[in-house]
């Protein structure tokens, strides 16, 4: 399985002969450069995990892609079909599947929007999770985690609970564009000091890992 960052919280995963990628939002700058895609998969409506602006030129640029979204976000996308917690998609050889419904709170006034996560797997690969914006659900299993690093909803001791918590193999971080480089640290020590992965890898924003 090969994991590439495109800019914050946008991640291509391949494996199994599939391209699959997840949450192009406004951050993200080679993410609609990308062609070839056998899916693209949004986990919830935030702009800095779907560009509205863009996303039509990637869908046209990828004719063949399915088009998988939250059911709140799908409901605004012609032609997108709705995850859902548990919902299972084939991709070739790999399975997708929604983990999750509720996006995490920012604060108590505002209506938490759905946020579906991702969990993409096939036989002989990794098992690569992704859950969009929130620590709530944490799926047994998991390989590959791309774990938020900072969020207005989140704060470190929330970080460093869910990836010990999750318990991958391997982890990078993803949602840091708002992160200064300066401060970058701040965050990312308490994680690599107190999140118990074994192979923790501080990706930048176009890195990629490979794992078997």
């Amino acid at each position: 399985m090969d994991v590439t960052r495109h800019g914050h919280a946008a991640v291509l995963v391949e494996a199994a002969g599939s391209r699959v990628l997840l949450d192009p939002g406004v951050f993200s700058a080679s993410a609609f450069e990308l062609t070839g895609l056998d899916a693209i998969v949004v986990t919830h409506q935030h702009p800095d995990h779907l560009d509205r602006d863009r996303i039509d030129a990637l869908v046209a640029a990828n004719p063949q892609a399915r088009l998988l979204a939250e059911p709140e976000t799908a409901e605004t996308l012609e032609g997108w079909e709705a995850t859902g917690d548990g919902v299972t998609f084939a991709i070739g050889a790999l399975t997708l599947t929604g983990v999750g419904s509720r996006h995490a709170e920012i604060v108590p006034a505002l209506p938490r929007v759905g946020n579906v996560g991702v969990l993409v797997s096939a036989e002989g690969e990794p098992t690569f999770f992704h859950p969009g914006d929130t620590y709530e659900y944490r799926p047994e299993g998991v390989d590959i985690l791309a774990f938020p690093l900072s969020a207005p909803w989140a704060k470190v001791s929330e970080t460093v609970d869910f990836v010990r918590s999750v318990a991958p193999r391997t982890a990078f971080p993803i949602h840091d564009c708002t992160v200064a480089d300066v401060a970058y640290g701040i965050y990312w020590t308490h994680v690599e000091n107190h999140g118990g992965v074994p192979d923790l890898q501080r990706l930048g924003q176009t890195d990629a890992l490979t794992s078997h």
